[in-house]
Order: structure tokens, then C-alpha cells, then sequence
């Protein structure tokens, strides 16, 4: 029980933390001793976790479902087009992201 008090004190007491995945680019020493350094706030990342990237289950399908049924000229109008509805997701939206991302780890 101690472990889910101090992890929702983590979430809800910190302006930043980081989740990042295990790649090994991301558990070398070198790194780790960086983030301590900058006292930067690390999270756990599972292993075999997909599901707990913002991209993949927030930001990606959204935007899909906006573009769905789009024909596109060329790769710029989808750029611009991906970008204006990027621009259009609301404050709200990512609250909510960050509320999934906390159920997700938990």
C-alpha cells in the first residue's frame, strides 16, 4: 500500500517527470546519472508496456480519426493538415491523456 500512496504523491506533487521506455540508450549510467543530477523525476517504464506511450494510445488515434477519409495531393497537405488538428486539441484533452497515462501505469 505504501508503494501506491508515494507513486499518486509522484504524480500529483511534481510539475515534470519523465517516462521514457527501457531501450538501453535510456538505462545507461551515464543517463540516469544525469536526470538524478538535474533532480528530474523519473517514473518506472513496465517492461513490454506499449500502451503507456501518449502518442500511441491518446495523440495517434485522434488524430487518425480526423483524417480518416482524406485524400491527400502530397505529403505537405498532410503535414499542414496533421499540424492544424494537432494545433486544435484542446488543454483539456491532454489533462485527460495524463489522467489515462496515470491509470495506465498504475
Amino acid at each position: 500500500m505504501q508503494s501506491d500512496e508515494n507513486d499518486h504523491k509522484k504524480w500529483t506533487t511534481n510539475d515534470c517527470f519523465l517516462l521514457h521506455d527501457n531501450t538501453p540508450p535510456h538505462r545507461a549510467l551515464i543517463v540516469k546519472k544525469y536526470l538524478a543530477r538535474h533532480s528530474v523525476t523519473t517514473l518506472e517504464h513496465p517492461p513490454y508496456s506499449p500502451d503507456l506511450a501518449p502518442a500511441g494510445f491518446y495523440l495517434l488515434p485522434r488524430l487518425k480519426m480526423k483524417m480518416k477519409g482524406h485524400r491527400f495531393v502530397d505529403s505537405d497537405e498532410v503535414l499542414e493538415n496533421a499540424t492544424k488538428q494537432l494545433k486544435d486539441l484542446s488543454k483539456n484533452g491532454f489533462e485527460e491523456c495524463f489522467e489515462q497515462l496515470y491509470e495506465r501505469w498504475k
